[in-house]
């Protein structure tokens, strides 16, 4: 029988098809992560505050109203390449959510944000702030801790959940029985180190990494199940396994590098000790140039 759509539910006649290395679309999927999502706060921070007063967006939100509108449609493209019939449904749900959690974050980051003008430092909670514990009325601290909840846990939830389960479904369809196919061209693994790199960024700075070990577990849980069918991953697979590999790598010296640091260690108590690298850059880098100037 023909399938109803290209999104429609998974079927057992698919066949297994391969698909060639996606270098545009991987190619843009990291630099727009990389301009887009990284470089706003460095573009809020650097470009002269009079271009962007305290009252208005900053250029770090337009970055991000772009990263909201581009990297949905991106996660839509690189499904639709997928050689496998995946799940309608649960993508739509999935894109939908990404685009609602990311523009809740919108507009909690961009406020905390634009408060280190104001000499909010990210290293220490909303209440330990000297500008914020001596506001008046109290109540008013119990606004500014709802914004930092939208900001860093209900928008990185309803933002980042959906983002890694859209790159596991298109992961379930990276498999193929040939085994030449199982290799990666020069452009993916020059690709890779950035690519890398981000997901470091995007776990530590939005303090994900239950999410993002699970995802990965799930994906090489995936990887040995398949094996035993005689799939192999493709290129594209490949690709994004050794992102999440050598992430994982990255996040592990990252937290070793910090680890007696006793400021970020009250900061981040529990057992889980991940430090937001904006937290480190006002906690150090920031007094170092204050200390220059």
């Amino acid at each position: 029988p023909s399938l109803p759509s290209r999104h429609g539910a998974v079927k057992a006649e698919d066949t297994f098809k391969t698909s060639p290395f996606h270098l545009d679309l991987w190619f843009y999927f990291t630099l727009q992560n990389w301009v887009l999502d990284f470089g706003r706060p460095i573009a809020m921070i650097i470009l002269p505050l009079e271009w962007f007063p305290l009252n208005k967006p900053s250029a770090g939100d337009y970055f991000h109203m772009a990263y909201n509108v581009i990297t949905p449609f991106l996660l839509l493209k690189l499904i639709e390449r997928s050689p496998k019939t995946l799940p309608r449904s649960m993508v739509y749900v999935s894109i939908i959510t990404f685009v609602m959690g990311a523009s809740i974050h919108l507009v909690g980051d961009s406020v905390n944000h634009r408060l280190i003008f104001s000499g909010y430092q990210h290293h220490l909670s909303v209440r330990e702030n000297p500008i914020i514990r001596n506001l008046k009325p109290e109540t008013l601290i119990d606004s500014f801790e709802l914004l930092y909840y939208y900001d860093e846990y209900l928008g990185h939830s309803m933002w980042y959940i959906p983002f890694f389960l859209i790159l596991f479904i298109y992961f379930t369809g990276c498999f193929t029985p040939v085994a030449e196919q199982s290799r990666m061209p020069m452009a993916a693994v020059l690709l890779m180190g950035p690519s890398s790199l981000y997901y470091w960024y995007l776990v530590t700075e939005g303090q994900i990494f239950i999410l993002y070990i699970f995802t990965f577990f799930a994906m090489m849980a995936l990887v040995m199940h398949q094996k035993r069918k005689g799939l192999v991953l493709d290129s594209n697979g490949l690709f994004l396994f050794y992102s999440f590999i050598i992430a994982l790598l990255l996040i592990a010296g990252w937290v070793v590098w910090l680890w007696n640091d006793k400021i970020l260690r009250k900061k981040y108590p529990g057992v889980i000790y991940i430090p937001e690298p904006w937290a480190f850059y006002t906690l150090h880098m920031s007094n170092l140039h204050a200390a220059k100037e």
